[in-house]
C-alpha cells in the first residue's frame, strides 16, 4: 500500500441538551456488537491493518531483532516460588519455549509434583487464551477454572477432577472473576455477567445437580457491579457490590451457602468499605471519616457497630488489609511510597523495613488463615522483581527469588530519580525517571513519558526488562504520577475525576515541562504512551500540546468519551458515570466532557506521529473508539506524519496473550518510538 485507507463519511447526527453532534464515522460501530460481522466495518479495519503491515514489513528485521532482544531477557523455564495452601505447596512453571503456564502442586511434607492444570493444552488451537479463576476445593480433589479464548472476558467456568485431569462439569459460559468453594467442597459460587458484560449476580452451583443454579444475590442497579470472594479465615463468602465510589458487602457462611446473605452496612453514596473476617470479628477498611480510609472492627452478629482500630490520616493512605489469625497486614502508601504495616493482636505494630529509598511493594500469595512468614513482592525501577519472605516475629526479610535476566543486566549502569513538577494550579506532582548513568543532562536527551491517571490506579515505579531496550538506546523512561491515580492518596484520585478531570491532562503536560526544565530533554523530543483511560490522556494532550511530542502510542484508547457516556446501552457506561459524569442528565457534565473528549476535539492542525491499537473483542474500550478517532484524524489533521491503527482481530483489551507473542507487539511499539526519536533528532 502506498496510501492509507480513508473511511467514508455517512451522515449521522444526535442531539443532547439542545446541542447537535455530527458523527460521520458512527457507522464503524457494528450494530450486532459484541458480534462484528458488518462487511464494511471489517473491510475498513482490515485495510488499516494492511496499512500497518505496509509500515512494519520493511522493518521486520529490526522488529525481529528487538523481539529477540526482549525474549533474551526472559527465563524460558521460569517458575514461581511455591506457596502453601492446606496440605500442598502450589506453584506454576513455564516449559522452555512455552507461551503459557503449567500449574503444579506437591504434598507439603514432600513428595512428587502433580500437574493440576495445563494452560498450553487448553490454549491449543486458539489464537488467544487467558486463564481466569483457578481455585482448588477445600478437600483438594477438585479444581474450578475459567478460560477466555477470544478476549471478550466472558469466561467459561469448568470443574475438573485433579486426579484424572478430566472435566466433570461445565458450570457457566458467562462468568468473570474467581469462583469460591463451599466448605464441604460440594458447591461453588460464581459471578454471572449480563449481555452488557456487567457482573450482576452471584449463583450457586451444586456438583452433580445440573445447570439450574440458584441465585444467591442479584443487583438491580445497572450502575453497580458484583463480585464474590472469600475471607482470609475461609469462614465466609464476601459478596461485594460497588461502583467507583460506593460499596457494600454481604456475608454468606461458607459452611451454609444457602443462608440468605447478611448485609454488613447499607451503601451510602460516596462511601467505600471492604471487609475481612477473623472468627467472630469483622475488620473493615472504610473512608467514612477521611478520604485516606481508616480501619474499624465489628462483631459478626452486629456488623454495623463499628469501633476504630486505626484512625485515618492525612499522611497514611490505607489501601488494603488482610486479617490473618495473629495480626492485620495493612497495605499503605505514605507520600507516594508503598509501606506494609503489621498490626499485632496485642495492639503493637511495625512496618516492614525495605532496602531502597524508592520502590514498589505489595503482599504476595498468602493463602492460609495465618502467615507467620509473610510473602511479599518488591521491585524498583533499577531492581528486578524480588519475592521476599518476611518473618513476622523476627522482623527479617529473606529473598526467595530475584528475577533473572539471562542476557545480562548490570544495575550499576542505570539510575533512577524522583523529581517533582509544579502544576499550573500549584500542586506538586511527582515524576519517576530511570535512565542510563551516561544519559546527557544538557537538554539534548531523548525521553519517553508514560501516564494513566484514572480510577484511582497508581502507576508504580517498578522494574521492566522490556524497558531496557529503550534505555540502552539512549531513551530515558519517565512516569508522570498525575492526579486521577491514587499515587499520593485517595484525594489524589478525587482531584483527577469528574469536574476535576482535566487536572490529569494538565499535570501530564506540566510534568513534561518540568523534565525539560531539569535538562533531561527538550520540547519535540518527548515520546509518550498510555492505554485505555491512559489513551484518553494521550488524545487530550495531543490536542492541547501537539508540539511537545515526537511520537505517541495510544493502546486501546478511550477517546470517544462523550458518545460512550451518552449511551447507557454500552457495556460499562452506567458504571462509569461516577468516574466521568453523566452527560445524559447533567448539562455541566456534558459540556465538560465535550470540552476534552479527544475524538470531539480533533482539530485541523499538525499532530505528531501516532500508533494506535485496538481489540475487536474488547469489552472495555470498544474497537470503534480508536477506529473512529483514526478515521477523523486522517480526514482532519494538516500534517503528513505517520498514523497507524492496528486492530487485533482475535483479542481484546490486553492484546495478544502468549508471553512471547506479546513481545512482538512491544517490539513494534519500540521500533515506532525509536524512529520517532531519530526523526526528532534530525
Amino acid at each position: 500500500m502506498t496510501q492509507p485507507p480513508v473511511a467514508e463519511r455517512r451522515p449521522h447526527t444526535v442531539t443532547h441538551h439542545g446541542v447537535s453532534i455530527d458523527d460521520p464515522w458512527a457507522w464503524l460501530r457494528d450494530p450486532g456488537y459484541p458480534t462484528v460481522t458488518d462487511a464494511s466495518v471489517l473491510a475498513y479495519l482490515n485495510a488499516e491493518n494492511d496499512w500497518f503491515n505496509a509500515w512494519a514489513k520493511p522493518r521486520q528485521a529490526q522488529i525481529d531483532a528487538l523481539t529477540a532482544e526482549l525474549r533474551g531477557r526472559i527465563v524460558e523455564d521460569d517458575a514461581s516460588v511455591p506457596a502453601r495452601d492446606g496440605g500442598y505447596d502450589y506453584w506454576w512453571r513455564f516449559e522452555t519455549g512455552g507461551q503459557y503456564r503449567l500449574w503444579l502442586r506437591r504434598p507439603a511434607g514432600g513428595g512428587d509434583e502433580q500437574l493440576i492444570l495445563s494452560e498450553p493444552a487448553l490454549a491449543e488451537g486458539h489464537d488467544y487464551f487467558r486463564l481466569g479463576g483457578l481455585t482448588v476445593s477445600p478437600d483438594g480433589r477438585l479444581l474450578a477454572y475459567a478460560t477466555d479464548c477470544d478476549g471478550s472476558e466472558r469466561f467459561t467456568l469448568k470443574v475438573c477432577d485433579i486426579a484424572t485431569g478430566a472435566d466433570i462439569a461445565t458450570v457457566a459460559t458467562t462468568t468473570i472473576g474467581s469462583p469460591v468453594w463451599a466448605a464441604d467442597s460440594s458447591a461453588l459460587a460464581w459471578t454471572e455477567v449480563d449481555e452488557r458484560w456487567r457482573p450482576w449476580r452471584v449463583r450457586l452451583h451444586r456438583l452433580g445437580q445440573g445447570s439450574d443454579d440458584a441465585v444467591l444475590f442479584e443487583e438491580a442497579d445497572i450502575g453497580f457491579r458484583v463480585h464474590v470472594s472469600r475471607s482470609q479465615d475461609r469462614s465466609h463468602w464476601l459478596i461485594v457490590v460497588s461502583d467507583h465510589v460506593t460499596s457494600e458487602v454481604h456475608l454468606v457462611p461458607a459452611a451454609a451457602p444457602l443462608t440468605p446473605p447478611s448485609l454488613v452496612s447499607a451503601r451510602q453514596a460516596g462511601r467505600e468499605y471492604d471487609v475481612d473476617v477473623r472468627g467472630e470479628t469483622l475488620f473493615i477498611r472504610a473512608n467514612d471519616t477521611h478520604p485516606n480510609f481508616r480501619i474499624v472492627r465489628a462483631a459478626l452478629d452486629t456488623p454495623g457497630d463499628w469501633h476504630e482500630v486505626i484512625a485515618a490520616s492525612d499522611r497514611h493512605y490505607i489501601r488494603g488489609l488482610t486479617a490473618f489469625t495473629s495480626y492485620l497486614a495493612i497495605s499503605e502508601r505514605v507520600e507516594g511510597l508503598d509501606q506494609i504495616r503489621l498490626h499485632l493482636n496485642d495492639g503493637r505494630d511495625h512496618y516492614v523495613a525495605l532496602p531502597e529509598a524508592s520502590y514498589t511493594a505489595s503482599l504476595g500469595t498468602n493463602a492460609e488463615p495465618d502467615a507467620p512468614v509473610l510473602r511479599l513482592g518488591y521491585s524498583s525501577m533499577v531492581t528486578p522483581n524480588t519475592v521476599f519472605d518476611y518473618d513476622v516475629a523476627a522482623q527479617t526479610l529473606c529473598p526467595r527469588k530475584v528475577q533473572q535476566v539471562p542476557s545480562g543486566y548490570d544495575a550499576s549502569q542505570y539510575e533512577t530519580l524522583r523529581l517533582t513538577a509544579t502544576a499550573r494550579d500549584g500542586t506538586v506532582v511527582p515524576v519517576s525517571v530511570v535512565m542510563r548513568r551516561d544519559f546527557p543532562r544538557d537538554g539534548s536527551g531523548k525521553l519517553h513519558l508514560y501516564g494513566y491517571g484514572a480510577y484511582g490506579i497508581a502507576i508504580p515505579p517498578n522494574f521492566s526488562t522490556s524497558r531496557l531496550s529503550l534505555l540502552d538506546r539512549g531513551i530515558a523512561y519517565a512516569i508522570a504520577h498525575v492526579r486521577g491515580g491514587d499515587d499520593l492518596g485517595y484525594q489524589w484520585y478525587l482531584d483527577g475525576k469528574l469536574a476535576k478531570r482535566t487536572n490529569s491532562f494538565t499535570d501530564f503536560v506540566d510534568c513534561a515541562h518540568a523534565l525539560i526544565a531539569a535538562g533531561l530533554t527538550r520540547a519535540g523530543n518527548i515520546s509518550i504512551s498510555g492505554g485505555s483511560a491512559g489513551g484518553e490522556l494521550m488524545g487530550a494532550v495531543m490536542n492541547s500540546d501537539p508540539e511537545l511530542w515526537c511520537g505517541v502510542v495510544a493502546h486501546v484508547p478511550f477517546v470517544d468519551v462523550l458518545a460512550t457516556m451518552l449511551d447507557a446501552s454500552l457495556p460499562l457506561t452506567p458504571g462509569e458515570w461516577p468516574e466521568w459524569g453523566n452527560p445524559i442528565e447533567d448539562k455541566a457534565a456534558f459540556d465538560l466532557i465535550a470540552s476534552y473528549s479527544p475524538y470531539d476535539n480533533v482539530a485541523a492542525c499538525a499532530y505528531p506521529p501516532l500508533l494506535v491499537t485496538a481489540g475487536l473483542n474488547d469489552p472495555r474500550v470498544t474497537y470503534w473508539e480508536p477506529a473512529k478517532w483514526v478515521a477523523k484524524l486522517r480526514a482532519t489533521k494538516t500534517d503528513s506524519n505517520l498514523l497507524l491503527l492496528k486492530t487485533n482481530m482475535d483479542a481484546g483489551h490486553g492484546g495478544k496473550s502468549g508471553r512471547f507473542d506479546s513481545l512482538g507487539e512491544i517490539a513494534e511499539e519500540y521500533q515506532f518510538l525509536i524512529e520517532a526519536h531519530d526523526a526528532a533528532a534530525r
